[in-house]
């Protein structure tokens, strides 16, 4: 297949990405997911005429030369049943519950602050200083609608309410395998013509930034057999990402490998620069992305597509590039031939513009440049050099 275009290829992607099914889970540890149903309110909100104020619960308006004498103290959670006494005023605190018979509170600041007898600087007004009983909500009316993110205020929201279990997508399984005899673990000693692993511990700490916890399976051999092996143990996650064998050369058995154990081939080429050997295929228990083997391949292709596609997976809105915003080069940016090209980018915000510095790497090996990256800036297929101070497209990695 030839390359297509990236958006073709989240199209493609698009079209086989559903969120997964849903999953009760406790409310603490919920947090940045989302809700699959609607969820309502369990209480009124106040519930309870309450106070907003420390001051003095009183009927009527009252007098500015006449005190009158304190009948008692209401504190935040008493029970509500306090009888105000005609005549009387109550020392009440703020979110008691207001006495029967009183019809407003005057803020403590504009009295004496008397205990036996309170003289007041104001006559107060009908209502002022009350929080009705189901101002906010009412028992049943609508708390959280169906696909809201649960940021904190929301699971505040919902322990208010008593929701201890809260209905949302379940997270999707991923499991991460490296390929090549070339390649050893991080922490081993790499003889000649050997390198480390950077491929896992990029994606656990991708992974990580979504909540997730990948499953690393390690480095499969540069042969079909033990590569098929951990591919088939691969394929039980919902999604599987592979990292390098799926370019063209003599040792790049994957795609061969995906396709004996019942996977279809979505597509096998993206027109971007790094990553253009990006493969995408599904089988009837997830997705398997097929990430090339450089360290700027692997990055790149993930921020692009792997994590808007598990992003949906979790219920969330998403897209390849439309997360994107317009910023300002900090620095000169150069051209690309006839692939979009992606280069890292540190940003910084200035009077509300967002600078951009790109990091030129020597070539997608170059892990060093894009280790600086806080950003990707893109460069449109067949654009020429762009100079510090003009406009440019750039899609924000980190939070």
């Amino acid at each position: 297949m030839a390359p297509i275009h990236p958006d073709e290829a989240w199209r493609r992607i698009a079209g086989r990405v559903r969120p997964l099914a849903e999953e009760r889970a406790a409310r603490r540890a919920v947090g940045g997911r989302v809700l699959t149903r609607a969820l309502a309110a369990a209480v009124d909100v106040p519930a309870a005429d309450v106070s907003a104020m420390d001051g003095y619960a009183v009927a009527g308006a009252v007098s500015t030369a006449e005190p009158l004498p304190v009948s008692g103290t209401i504190a935040a959670g008493d029970p509500p049943g306090f009888t105000l006494l005609p005549g009387t005023a109550a020392r009440i605190m703020t979110g008691a519950p207001v006495p029967a018979g009183a019809d407003r509170v005057i803020q403590v600041e504009k009295t004496d602050g008397g205990r036996e007898r309170v003289t007041f600087q104001t006559a107060g007004e009908p209502g002022e200083h009350i929080r009705r009983r189901g101002e906010i909500l009412k028992t049943g009316d609508p708390l959280l609608s169906a696909g809201s993110r649960l940021t904190p205020g929301a699971l505040a929201l919902l322990a208010t309410h008593g929701h201890g279990e809260v209905p949302i997508h379940r997270a999707p399984s991923v499991a991460v395998l490296t390929t090549g005899d070339e390649v050893v673990p991080a922490d081993a000693v790499p003889a000649p013509g050997q390198l480390r692993d950077s491929h896992t511990d990029f994606l656990l700490a991708a992974g990580a930034t979504l909540g997730l916890r990948f499953a690393p399976l390690g480095i499969a051999p540069d042969r079909v057999e033990p590569l098929r092996e951990l591919v088939r143990e691969g394929l039980r996650a919902d999604v599987l990402l592979l990292c390098g064998g799926v370019s063209m050369g003599e040792f790049d058995f994957v795609e061969g490998v995906l396709a004996e154990l019942g996977c279809e081939t979505v597509f096998d080429g993206v027109a971007i620069q790094p990553g253009k050997p990006l493969v995408f295929a599904v089988h009837p228990g997830g997705l398997v992305f097929g990430l090339p083997g450089n360290p700027a391949s692997v990055m790149v292709s993930f921020w692009l597509f792997v994590r808007p596609t598990l992003r949906r997976l979790l219920g969330f809105e998403d897209s390849w590039w439309g997360p994107a915003r317009p910023g300002t080069l900090a620095a000169p940016l150069p051209g690309t031939g006839p692939r979009d090209r992606f280069l890292p980018a540190a940003i910084e915000t200035r009077g509300g513009e967002i600078l951009v510095t790109p990091f030129p790497p020597k070539g997608s090996h170059d892990l060093a440049a894009f280790a600086q990256g806080t950003a990707l800036v893109r460069v449109r297929a067949g654009s020429g050099p762009a100079k510090a101070g003009e406009r440019c497209e750039v899609l924000m990695l980190i939070p």
